[in-house]
């Protein structure tokens, strides 16, 4: 298995990048993600995973080993494949991703093209615990977004909103914003409820 690929940056477009290494040159599709974070004709390390298929081998290149290890796990769920894991990684950054899984946010993962309804419910059942697991989100952001979380969903409770439409607000704003305090948060959603 090759894990990654250290070499000079021969070509490099939105959706793949040729890497040469020790003259010979590896075609790896990227996101835009990694794309966006590449330099222009330098010296790259690119963390790799090679898809295996009975017609093909495709090798998968990423900017860091986080983006690679939420591909894997994209990848593992049943109708979810290497080319929907990268859309997915292309439309969203990993800690959208990881905040979406987390949350449940199936709207969010649905929004990706390729991703209907029952996909969506199935990447957010099989991957929430490992998606907390394995990469520990930062417990302290976490709490912090609960308290500001239900602060904010109690006081819009109060003025009258529907609870599991103001969660659905909140957690679009936390997606956007992490660190939003509760006066945010609040404000916010009145402008979207």
């Amino acid at each position: 298995m090759i894990t990654h690929l250290r070499g000079k940056l021969i070509e490099k477009n939105p959706t793949y990048v040729v890497v040469e290494v020790s003259g010979v040159g590896y075609w790896l599709h990227i996101s835009l993600n990694t794309f966006s974070l590449l330099p222009e004709d330098e010296l790259v390390l690119l963390y790799t995973h090679l898809s295996v298929k009975e017609d093909s081998h495709t090798l998968f290149g990423f900017i860091n080993k986080k983006e690679r290890e939420i591909f894997r796990l994209l990848i593992s769920v049943s109708g979810v494949g290497p080319s929907i894991a990268r859309t997915m990684l292309s439309s969203m950054t990993t800690d959208e991703i990881q905040q979406a899984i987390a949350s449940g946010d199936v709207g969010t993962i649905q929004s990706v093209k390729g991703i209907g309804s029952k996909t969506a419910q199935r990447v957010l059942v099989d991957l929430k615990d490992k998606i907390l697991k394995i990469f520990a989100m930062d417990e302290v952001s976490i709490a912090e977004n609960n308290t500001s979380k239900n602060e904010a969903l109690s006081a819009l409770e109060v003025l009258g909103f529907n609870k599991k439409l103001s969660e659905k607000v909140i957690n679009k704003i936390l997606l956007e914003d992490t660190t939003a305090s509760v006066e945010i948060l609040i404000k916010k959603a009145l402008k979207n409820l």
